[in-house]
């Protein structure tokens, strides 16, 4: 059962290595990141 496992595995990197899933909310910013944060600045002030 084990070998199974490891093999289903495999199967599943391997397929994931030739044609990869895209899932955006792993790439979706949420809003301002901590570069902006650092800058002290609001972005509607002049």
């Amino acid at each position: 059962m084990n070998f199974f496992t490891h093999l289903i595995g495999y199967a599943a990197a391997i397929r994931e290595f030739v044609a990869p899933t895209y899932r955006p909310e792993r790439y979706y910013m949420r809003g301002p990141g901590p570069a902006c944060a650092r800058r002290g600045t609001s972005l509607g002030a002049h």
